[in-house]
């Protein structure tokens, strides 16, 4: 089979040249806008490493995280992989959450739970709530974090069973 343009010489060619020039500028496109969005994000504290940077904005905050009515643990060191350390990070598996910044920064609860990778798609963001010093937040996620107070965040999964907690069995007799 003969594909067309590469039958005559002249147009094969011509063709070729044409394919090579289009994936030039398409190599050319995807690798400045890499370049323009790292330019952009030197100084995004959600994206950067603070390793070597002097920060001054300190805040502490503790988080407390259930799942489809189980508490779930939030692990030691997240923030900190490959030699880099993020902007908000924990120490220890005690649900405290550190965040740093060279300057104040408006953190919410939720840029936590991104630089952690939570599976917060997978969740039923209608079913769940956050809570706050023990008032629930009109602004769940995003909710600012705040240096000493207590976030309790709780999510149900999107394949979670209610009716498993429940039990629509009449009791038995003798009981």
């Amino acid at each position: 089979m003969i594909w067309p343009g590469m039958g005559d010489p002249y147009k094969r060619k011509k063709t070729l040249r044409f394919l090579l020039i289009t994936a030039i500028i398409g190599i050319s496109v995807a690798a400045a806008s890499t370049f323009v969005q790292q330019a952009f994000n030197m100084d995004n504290p959600l994206k950067v490493c603070i390793n070597d940077k002097d920060t001054t904005f300190k805040i502490a905050a503790t988080l407390e995280l259930w799942v489809d009515g189980n508490k779930a643990d939030i692990p030691a060191n997240i923030g900190f992989k490959d030699g880099c350390q993020r902007t908000m990070y924990t120490l220890s598996d005690d649900g405290t959450i550190y965040a740093e910044w060279i300057e104040e920064y408006p953190f919410e609860i939720g840029h936590f739970l991104w630089m952690w990778d939570f599976p917060l798609r997978d969740m039923d963001q209608s079913k769940s709530t956050m809570y706050v010093n023990g008032k629930e937040s009109p602004h769940f996620i995003n909710h600012p974090l705040q240096d000493g107070y207590h976030y309790k965040a709780v999510f149900t999964s999107k394949a979670y069973d209610e009716a498993k907690d429940k039990d629509f069995l009449p009791p038995e007799i003798g009981e």
